[in-house]
């Protein structure tokens, strides 16, 4: 148990993760330095990288544990995607703003594959072997296809094939998809891993990160932020916040979760497969989802299937986890015996504009976050342009820049609007549109 009794989460990823390198301790004396960042996922991992790297001190603070939130929970497809498609984009914000996106998520793929060999985070076993979409119907294949071309046509994406039905059939072993589209600059990681093995090479290079510390209460002054937390009090000239879909955890971030609605997304694990079971399902290795509204995302991972999904609101509850025992059955029907072993869940950061944002909240402030589900690469590389930001550089942002704090209208009110639209896309789904 933790600070606030929440409990580390039961998932597949906590199970196979080695012991830890280092434990890290709670703050238990007042402390001072250049930069405190507040949250030990991929984004404040990445945030007290890169300025550790420029000289400058940096300390992490987390209420829970590094990588208890997202970073820890999430399904470990590294993507090149925004939830926004680039052509939506080049629509909304015309064709430059849609080519500068699609170098920033090429970019967070290659962060995090470079990462993870500077810190030698072998345990997080990154393997470059695609994403493949697989589309539930003829009309989401036709959709799939025109989006692939137009991405390659435009773009210049040529890492992009499309498959036909037979050919996804066969690797992934279910007759339920009409084709799909393969993005061979993709991958997956063990994502737990990858936050524990980041988090220790940080601190292998004096980078102080303080767990199970919450942030009360954050005091600004002319030259100072002092940041409150049960052991003491941290003294800091600039504030990264990176708790993203968490912010609701303490007062001092809880401002921040009004610019999200946070989807809560579950996940199942099978026990352990028959080698000859195993190897027939999802043959490449790859992250592998679907096009349903409510999303449904599978892969691989010590010799068990994982399937996963989002729309679920509110607390975390037995039927979410039925709702995928069905889904995984209908579209694997050779793993209707299988057991599942671990059942797990946890909050995404949806943002009105689905797009992550990264800006000033005040003249010492900076925040990032609301990744909608796409976090494993941009926030490895979003971490990195809040460490600019809020050092007075000024990185390539797009779309993604956040001229100011802009939390969603009625925003007590965006939870039930929020359900029904997922109550209303589950019925779309099941009938096919």
């Amino acid at each position: 148990m933790n600070w606030n009794g929440a409990p580390d989460v039961d998932s597949l990823w906590r199970a196979i993760a080695p012991p830890r390198r280092d434990e890290l301790r709670q703050l238990d004396v007042d402390f001072q330095t250049d930069v405190a960042v507040v949250g030990a996922g991929y984004t404040g991992l990445a945030a007290a990288y890169a300025l550790q790297k420029s000289g400058i001190d940096v300390a992490l603070l987390d209420a829970q544990t590094v990588g208890w939130g997202a970073s820890g929970r999430n399904g470990g497809a590294v993507l090149p995607k925004f939830r926004l498609s680039y052509r939506a984009m080049a629509s909304q914000h015309g064709l430059e703003a849609a080519k500068a996106m699609h170098r920033i998520a090429h970019d967070g793929v290659d962060t995090v594959e470079a990462l993870i060999s500077e810190f030698n985070i072998s345990e997080a076993a990154f393997i470059r072997s695609g994403s493949l979409r697989c589309a539930h119907n003829e009309v989401a294949m036709r959709a799939l296809v025109a989006e692939a071309e137009w991405n390659r046509d435009t773009l210049g994406d040529h890492a992009l094939d499309v498959l036909d039905q037979d050919q996804v059939a066969a690797e992934t072993g279910s007759n339920v998809f009409h084709g799909g589209v393969l993005s061979r600059n993709a991958g997956t990681v063990l994502p737990l891993n990858y936050a524990r093995g980041f988090a220790a090479g940080l601190k292998s290079r004096g980078v102080p990160i303080f767990e199970n510390t919450p942030v009360s209460r954050i005091e600004r002054s002319e030259s100072e932020a002092i940041l409150h937390a049960p052991g003491g009090v941290v003294r800091a000239r600039r504030v990264i916040v990176a708790t993203d879909a968490y912010s609701h955890l303490t007062q001092a971030t809880s401002r921040y979760a009004k610019l999200m609605i946070p989807f809560r997304t579950a996940a199942i694990a099978t026990e352990r497969l028959p080698p000859a079971l195993f190897n027939s399902l999802l043959k490449n290795q790859r992250a592998y989802n679907e096009t349903r509204r409510m999303m449904k995302w599978f892969r691989k991972a010590d010799s068990r299937v994982l399937f996963g999904g989002r729309g679920v609101l509110g607390e975390e509850n037995v039927h979410e986890f039925a709702a995928l025992r069905r889904a995984l059955v209908a579209t694997f029907p050779q793993l209707a015996s299988a057991r599942i072993e671990f059942e797990w869940s946890g909050n995404v950061g949806m943002t009105v504009n689905q797009l992550p944002h990264v800006g000033r909240d005040d003249n010492m402030t900076v925040y990032c976050l609301g990744y909608n589900g796409a976090g494993v690469a941009l926030s490895s590389v979003m971490g990195q342009a809040a460490a600019a930001l809020v050092i007075g550089e000024l990185p390539e942002l797009s779309l993604m820049q956040a001229n100011k704090l802009q939390t969603i209208p009625l925003h007590a009110l965006a939870m039930p609007a929020a359900r029904l639209a997922a109550s209303w896309y589950t019925f779309l789904d099941a009938i096919g549109r």
